[in-house]
C-alpha cells in the first residue's frame, strides 16, 4: 500500500477533528456558528492538512533512504555478467619433461606461465586452495633441478606480502606432505595459512585446487601446489579472467573450507545464507568468454560442504554423462568404482552405470583415457577392464577404453610422477574440469570443485580446445589398448593383465 493511502487510512480513523463535526454542532440548540469558532475550525483543519503533508513527505524520503540502502538484488533467472568485463578463458596444461608428441600438435597454455600471469596480476589478494604444497625437491628428499619452477612460484609467493597483497591459503589435513617447509615460510612472510582436518570432519581429505585473484580472476584444475605438476606430472586446467561473478561464486567455497579450518569447528546444517548460490545447474551464469557465449556454474564436493543451492560434483558429472546424444570423452587419472579409503571398500558403480547405459540404451560413443604409472593401484584393472569388454561395435555399442602411460626414463626415482593427472569430460554439449578422481570417495567425503561449461561447439572455444586435446592424447604414442598393456613396464597393471 503506497504511504499516502496508509496515511489517509490512518487518518479516518484517528482524526481529532471528529468532534467538530455534524454531532458536536447538533447539540447546539443555536444553529448559528460564532465566527470565532469557524476561524478555529478552519485554522485546526489547515494545521492538519499541513501535518499530513508532512508525514506523507518523511515517508516518501525513508522510502529513498531504504532503496538507497537496499538496493534491488540482481535477478537469478538471467545470472548474466558486468557487461563491461572483458572475460576470457585459457585451457592450460603441462607436460612432464620428455613426453615428445612430435611436431603440429596443439596444446593449451603452459601452466606455469599461466601461473606467474595470475601472480604478477594481483594486486589486492590472493586465495589459495590445495591439497598440500611442495614446490621444493628436497621436502621430498629428491636432488632434482626440475624443480626450478616449483621454486620460482614459491618466490613468487613469498614476495606478495611486501607488495601489499593478501594472501590466505587453505590445506588438508591429512596431507601427502607432512614433511614440506613451504607453509612455515610462507607463514613467516606473512600468509596466513589454514589447514581443515577433512579426516575429523569428513573421514576425508580437501582435494580441491583452485586459486581466486583479486576477487576476479579464477584457476581451477587438477595440478597441486607442487613442483613436480609443473615438470613431472601431466596436468589440466582453466584459467578464467576478469569474471567476477565466479570468482565470488568459488570465493564462497574457499570460505566454507576457512571457517571449518578453526578449531573444533563443525560442518554447519543448514550453511548460513551467506553461502547460497544463485548460480548452479538450473541457473548458469550467461557470459561471454573468448568471444564465445557460454554458460558456467562451479560444483562441488562433498554434499555436506554444500548448501542447496549448490550444485553436486557427482550431480553435474551424471547430467551431462545422461545428457549426451553423440559421444562422452572422459580422461580421469583413475576411474574406480567402488571406494577406496577408510576400509569401505563398497562397489559403487554410479558412473560406470550412466556410461554403461548411454552407451547401450542411446548408442553413445564412449572413450575413456585412465592413467596408469608405476605407482597405480592394480585394484583398478579388473573395473576398467569389465567396462572395456562391452565394446561391441557390431551391437552398436561403443565402450572403448585405453590406457595412457608416461614413460619413467631417468626420472624414475621422483615418486607420484610420470601421471597423467588429468581429470575433465566432454561431450558435445559440455566441457567438465575438476579436481577429483572417479571413485566414491572422491564424491562422498572429499573436497573437490569443477567448473561446467555450455558453449557453441563452433570456432576456437574452450570446449573445442578440450575435445582437441582429448583427441590428441587418445591418439598419441602414449595411449595403449588393454591388450597391450601387459608389455607396457612403466604401468602398474602389466603385473596384473593376463
Amino acid at each position: 500500500m503506497p504511504a499516502s493511502s496508509r496515511l489517509l487510512e490512518g487518518h479516518e480513523l484517528t482524526s481529532p477533528y471528529k468532534s467538530l463535526h455534524d454531532s458536536y454542532v447538533s447539540d447546539r440548540r443555536d444553529s448559528r456558528c460564532p465566527v470565532s469558532a469557524l476561524l478555529a475550525a478552519a485554522c485546526l483543519l489547515l494545521l492538519g492538512i499541513l501535518l499530513a503533508v508532512t508525514v506523507i513527505e518523511v515517508l516518501k524520503n525513508e522510502d529513498r533512504i531504504h532503496e538507497a540502502l537496499n538496493p534491488p538484488q540482481t535477478q537469478t533467472c538471467c545470472n548474466q555478467t558486468d557487461p563491461m568485463e572483458q572475460s576470457s578463458i585459457v585451457l592450460v596444461e603441462s607436460f612432464p619433461l620428455g613426453l615428445d608428441y612430435g611436431r603440429n600438435v596443439s596444446a593449451g597454455v603452459d601452466l606455469y606461465d599461466a601461473w606467474k600471469d595470475l601472480l604478477s596480476r594481483a594486486s589486492e589478494q590472493i586465495d589459495v586452495a590445495s591439497f598440500y604444497w611442495c614446490l621444493t625437491a628436497e621436502d621430498i628428499s629428491v636432488n632434482s633441478s626440475s624443480d626450478r619452477q616449483g621454486r620460482d612460484i614459491l618466490e613468487e609467493f613469498k614476495a606478495l606480502p611486501s607488495r601489499n597483497v593478501s594472501v590466505r591459503v587453505v590445506t588438508s589435513i591429512p596431507t601427502l606432505a607432512p614433511n614440506s617447509t613451504d607453509l612455515k615460510v610462507l607463514k613467516e612472510r606473512g600468509v596466513q595459512i589454514r589447514r581443515v582436518n577433512f579426516g575429523r570432519l569428513t573421514k576425508g581429505i580437501l582435494h580441491s585446487k583452485f586459486w581466486i585473484v583479486d576477487g576476479k580472476h579464477v584457476y581451477i584444475g587438477s595440478a597441486n601446489m607442487d613442483w613436480r605438476a609443473l615438470t613431472q606430472v601431466k596436468e589440466l586446467g582453466v584459467v578464467i579472467y576478469n569474471c567476477s561473478a565466479l570468482a565470488d561464486d568459488l570465493q564462497k567455497i574457499f570460505q566454507s573450507y576457512w571457517v571449518t579450518a578453526r578449531s573444533n569447528a563443525s560442518i554447519p546444517d543448514p550453511w548460513p545464507s551467506d553461502y547460497d548460490t544463485g548460480i548452479n545447474q538450473e541457473h548458469p551464469l550467461l557470459l561471454n568468454l573468448s568471444g564465445v557465449q557460454s554458460q558456467a556454474y562451479i560444483t562441488a564436493s562433498p554434499p555436506v560442504f554444500c548448501p542447496d543451492s549448490r550444485t553436486r560434483d557427482l550431480d553435474a558429472i551424471l547430467s551431462a554423462i545422461r545428457g549426451a546424444q553423440d559421444f562422452i570423452h572422459v580422461a580421469v587419472m583413475e576411474f574406480y568404482p567402488a571406494s577406496k579409503f577408510f576400509h569401505h571398500h563398497g562397489y559403487w558403480p554410479v558412473i560406470e552405470d550412466a556410461l554403461k547405459r548411454s552407451a547401450v540404451d542411446r548408442n553413445v560413443s564412449v572413450c575413456l583415457l585412465v592413467s596408469c604409472g608405476q605407482e597405480t593401484d592394480p585394484a583398478v584393472w579388473p573395473f576398467i577392464r569389465s567396462l572395456d569388454a562391452l565394446h561391441s561395435p557390431s551391437d552398436n555399442i561403443n565402450i572403448a577404453v585405453r590406457v595412457f602411460v608416461i614413460p619413467a626414463g631417468n626420472q624414475s626415482h621422483i615418486p607420484y610422477s610420470r601421471i597423467n593427472h588429468n581429470k575433465y569430460l566432454v561431450t558435445e554439449k559440455v566441457a567438465y574440469v575438476g579436481t577429483s578422481n572417479w571413485s566414491a570417495d572422491y564424491f562422498s567425503t572429499t573436497a573437490g570443485v569443477a567448473l561446467v561449461l555450455s558453449q557453441n561447439a563452433s570456432g576456437d572455444s574452450f570446449h573445442q580446445q578440450l575435445r582437441a586435446v582429448f583427441d590428441r592424447d587418445w591418439s598419441s604414442p602414449f595411449s595403449h589398448p588393454l591388450a597391450d598393456v601387459q608389455r607396457i613396464h612403466d604401468c602398474a597393471f602389466s603385473t596384473s593383465a593376463p
